[in-house]
């Protein structure tokens, strides 16, 4: 039996899935495409998450595009985090060009250009599906990590959150808990009850966690929190049979890291919280995917990381896969790397020491071939080639397979300004979310409060009907209340007092 031969049987008996399946390309041995070989992936396992990574320019937005495009197909809908802004396009059908009649003459699939269902998002002023969450349902500790508050500070915020609760305050946005914050700090009556009924509480510490809710709104988390908050259902959208695309627009994301954690990590909370337990559904309910992922890793503190490994681990039994894509493997953490089931692997380059041994650690991950010199071969990736390796129906990882990428069917290119109003203008959900709903919430309240107990204290002229006009006073009464009178009558009392101590005095001598 001649290489391909084996090559073939081995790779056909790990990728042929026979329940419902997506195909990536064609497997590739010694440079050439082998089209009896399809790199098949089992709708089964994909909500184990997975990984795109490899060097710039190496197609891995193409990659993303292609999955997005194969998932939507089979009903599956997905998030997708378009840090770049240049997924848009999916929206439009694609157009064949020269490339893409070779690269599917050699793969023998059929192409067919055409548009997927998408849906634009944004947390800041971007056109698309305004994303907002309440401060209430990120609740104390959720909002504390993102803060990045100690482990004082953080049950300080929990006593503030049961202070609320207890005093019907709704934590809406930020400038509630900064009222709240405030009330509790500089009011004498809220002072007071926090310190009865809670303990006593340091003003520094309440300061520094006012500070931070200061650093956070200078990202713009100001637009982010509010109602009407979210509702996560609205991922789950299918049309004519195709799982909508929904495109989250952060390309703004290097400028304001922490919003992009708080955001993500918002998402799984309330995802994990909201969606039942799916056990073996056969395919996913939802597909996350994190484009650039390392601008998450890289500004998260190690308590936000551990909220997210937790996720990682948590979320799959919901039937939701998470996919990051970044540059090198090692751009997420081992703990989360361990738990990724789907690994497309793009060219990487070894043009230094630092990144050699990154190629090196990126193999040792794979499953081992003889079909390859795969620490080699890694850096000869050609544009659209990858190495993938996957786990099969029983949830066993496949070979390692260099594969022949599929180009997308939709546009390769983002959408114009006028597409981008068109398909708002036309959004259900735009419409839904579109108007902030300032309702009465913990600022609104307090500040009533704070106005009365003002009013108490200083009490206001009485005014209508109930109130009698005040008697005039006569013309003895104008004269003593005057400042002429009042000289008179104190330099008549003095006077008076000299005169009987005088008296006193006399007796006293005779």
């Amino acid at each position: 039996m001649s290489d391909k031969e084996k090559f073939i049987t081995a790779l056909n008996a790990k990728y042929n899935p026979k329940g419902e399946h997506i195909i990536l390309g064609k497997g590739m041995l010694d440079g050439e495409v082998v089209t009896e070989v399809n790199v098949s992936i089992p709708l089964k396992t994909v909500n184990r998450h997975g990984l795109i990574a490899g060097a710039t320019g190496t197609g891995k937005t193409k990659t993303l595009q292609v999955f997005v495009e194969q998932l939507s197909h089979t009903g599956v809908p997905t998030l997708v985090m378009d840090i770049k802004g240049d997924l848009s396009g999916i929206a439009e059908a694609g157009t064949e060009n020269d490339n893409i009649k070779d690269r599917y003459s050699k793969t023998k699939l059929p192409y067919s250009p055409q548009s997927f269902p998408v849906e634009l998002m944004t947390i800041s002023g971007a056109k698309g599906v305004k994303l907002r969450a309440t401060v209430l349902e990120f609740g104390p500790i959720l909002l504390s990590k993102i803060l990045g508050l100690n482990d004082t500070q953080q049950s300080i915020m929990s006593i503030v959150f049961k202070y609320c609760d207890d005093k019907a305050l709704p934590l809406v946005d930020l400038q509630d808990l900064k009222k709240v914050l405030q009330y509790v700090t500089d009011n004498p009556i809220g002072k007071k009850e926090l310190a009865d009924n809670y303990g006593s509480i340091a003003s520094a510490s309440l300061g520094a966690i006012l500070r931070s809710i200061v650093a956070m709104e200078q990202q713009g988390a100001t637009t982010f929190f509010g109602e009407p908050s979210f509702d996560v259902e609205d991922l789950l959208k299918i049309r004519d049979g195709k799982g909508v695309v929904n495109i989250f627009r952060v390309d703004d994301i290097q400028n304001k890291p922490n919003l992009f954690s708080t955001f993500i990590l918002s998402l799984f909370a309330e995802i994990y919280m909201t969606f039942p337990e799916e056990g073996d559904s056969g395919k996913p309910k939802l597909v996350l995917f994190i484009d650039e992922a390392h601008l998450l890793f890289n500004e998260a503190s190690k308590t936000l990381l551990s909220q997210i490994e937790t996720m990682v681990k948590l979320i799959r039994s919901k039937g939701i896969g998470i996919y990051f894509i970044t540059q090198v493997p090692g751009d997420v953490p081992e703990n989360i790397l361990s738990q990724l089931g789907l690994k497309i692997q793009h060219a990487l380059r070894g043009f230094t020491a630092k990144d050699r041994k990154q190629i090196e650690k990126a193999v040792e991950n794979y499953p081992t071939t003889d079909f390859y010199k795969a620490n080699e071969l890694i850096q000869n990736l050609g544009i659209g080639e990858a190495f993938v390796t996957a786990l099969d129906e029983k949830g066993i990882p496949t070979p390692l397979v260099q594969t022949y990428l599929i180009s997308p069917e939709s546009r390769m290119d983002i959408l114009t300004e006028s597409e981008i109003d068109e398909l708002t203008r036309n959004s259900d959900l735009v419409r839904k979310y579109e108007q902030s709903i300032d309702k009465e919430s913990a600022y609104e309240i307090l500040n009533k409060r704070i106005e009365e107990h003002t009013q108490t204290v200083i009490p206001k002229p009485t005014r209508g009907k109930a109130a009698q006009p005040k008697e005039e006073p006569g013309m003895f009464e104008q004269v003593i209340e005057s400042r002429a009178g009042k000289t008179f009558l104190n330099t008549l009392a003095r006077e008076g007092a000299k005169f009987i101590l005088g008296m006193f005095s006399m007796k006293k001598r005779r």
